[in-house]
């Protein structure tokens, strides 16, 4: 059953944290528990520009050289704030879900959201969830661990935590709550009307 939407435009959730919080898992959770409404998702990580279009840094410690894909430049942020624009003008959804680290930086990204989540996790936890990941891909422990401690970190503390203090509600991505969840999917469909549709 789909509620009839009485809004002119779709509702747009914004979700950002650090790399391994749990971002695209929560906004996942959440497209399912908003499943009376049409969704639509918008992941950070899909507009990554490609390897030799990123921008590459030296680390602060080890003067190694990295691609720094935790800096603004490594994603085609034009094109995302393109497409969000597009897809909130036609309206074809309900609700959109954008979900990425930066997405609390970009001005232009924050100006959008009508709820603003962020996704809080502490630095061992998303390291070892990082190390997971990442290894499962292929990749090494020395080399995973060093662009986290050389580069990854870093830009953290530079972009992503700050931006938790734009955040409307900070959820626990240590242990995502059922009821926080059900809290923010309740305050969405209050957006709508309760009138239901085949």
């Amino acid at each position: 059953m789909r509620q009839s939407n009485t809004r002119s435009k779709p509702y747009v959730i914004g979700i950002a944290g650090g790399s391994a919080s749990g971002k695209s898992t929560f906004a996942q959770q959440l497209e399912t528990a908003l499943e009376s409404l049409s969704v639509e998702s918008f992941h950070m990580d899909s507009y990554f520009k490609p390897q030799e279009a990123r921008p590459y840094a030296k680390a602060h410690v080890t003067g190694k050289m990295y691609t720094d894909d935790n800096h603004p430049e490594t994603a085609d942020l034009p094109k995302l704030r393109a497409d969000l624009a597009k897809a909130i003008d036609t309206a074809a959804s309900d609700v959109i879900i954008v979900e990425g680290l930066l997405v609390l930086h970009d001005d232009n990204i924050f100006e959008k959201l009508d709820l603003k989540l962020f996704i809080d996790c502490r630095p061992d936890e998303r390291i070892v969830r990082r190390l997971k990941r990442n290894m499962a891909w292929g990749l090494a422990f020395d080399e995973i661990s060093g662009v986290y401690l050389d580069m990854v970190r870093y830009r953290h503390d530079q972009y992503v935590e700050p931006s938790k203090w734009r955040a409307d509600l900070i959820i626990n991505g240590s242990s995502f709550s059922s009821a926080a969840l059900a809290l923010i999917v309740d305050g969405v469909r209050s957006q709508f009307s309760q009138h239901a549709k085949a």
